[in-house]
């Protein structure tokens, strides 16, 4: 397929979209949007996952199961945030497509087939692996809606969430340093994703100690972000990001 079709946004122009909207205040995404046209942790360690790491730089093994950060008062990383990073669509694939809303609240769902790989938006350390899907429906909806999931950290200041995995990256492993590209894990159809394979995309502050899934999942709208990064640009949400957390700071859970 040609470049120019990878990653086309579609825009909800058919009423169909208009009828999900219920369901998808509900949880994620039920169906796939048509194809396009034309067919937090401690201060990280000195290591890089495995894949795209630089030469000579030592990996570190994958432990089995979840590995999630204990909380800390401290703030994330005591490293200051850079502006002026590289930025990269977070899913490898030439059949991608994503809505520019989503239901309930802020994020993205970006549709691509089972399996297409899940990569850093950019260069950062990770706070959070969730390799176990633990989503119950009968249970408690939002803790583990996101099944199988990797927070990244960017060194921009900004959290990159993913869910809806069918599996994590070797070598994947909170605290562990990635680069942009890097690919993280596959795109599946785990938590409450409903059986349709997507990637549950959100952009949110990293409120350290304080926070939860209801922050992690997403505060701002990803698409505009989504659009540039998809055309080779490098918008920067870390001033919005920044701007909504003066704003709300680190809200309890809704």
């Amino acid at each position: 397929m040609p470049s120019s079709t990878i990653g086309r946004r579609v825009r909800p122009a058919y009423p169909i979209l208009l009828l999900l909207a219920p369901v998808l205040a509900a949880g994620c995404a039920t169906t796939r949007p048509g194809a396009p046209p034309d067919g937090v942790a401690p201060t990280p360690p000195a290591v890089w996952a495995t894949g795209e790491q630089p030469a000579a730089t030592p990996t570190v093994a994958a432990p089995t199961g979840s590995a999630r950060p204990a909380p800390s008062s401290a703030g994330p990383s005591a490293t200051a945030p850079r502006a002026g990073l590289r930025h990269v669509f977070p899913v490898r694939a030439d059949n991608v497509a994503y809505h520019p809303t989503h239901g309930a609240y802020p994020a993205t769902d970006i549709f691509a087939d089972c399996g297409e790989p899940v990569v850093a938006v950019t260069d950062g350390t990770v706070l959070e692996v969730s390799r176990t899907d633990r989503y119950d429906k009968r249970g408690p909806q939002g803790p583990e809606n996101g099944g199988l999931s990797v927070a990244l950290l960017g060194d921009d200041g900004v959290r990159y969430y993913g869910s809806h995995l069918s599996g994590v990256a070797t070598g994947v492993n909170a605290g562990v340093r990635v680069r942009a590209g890097q690919q993280l894990g596959k795109v599946g159809r785990t938590g409450n994703a409903n059986n349709v394979c997507h990637l549950h995309f959100g952009i949110s502050p990293p409120c350290a100690g304080r926070d939860g899934w209801w922050i992690r999942r997403g505060v701002l709208w990803p698409a505009r972000y989504l659009d540039s990064w998809r055309r080779g640009g490098n918008r920067e949400p870390a001033a919005e990001v920044t701007a909504w957390q003066r704003k709300h700071g680190c809200p309890k859970a809704p």
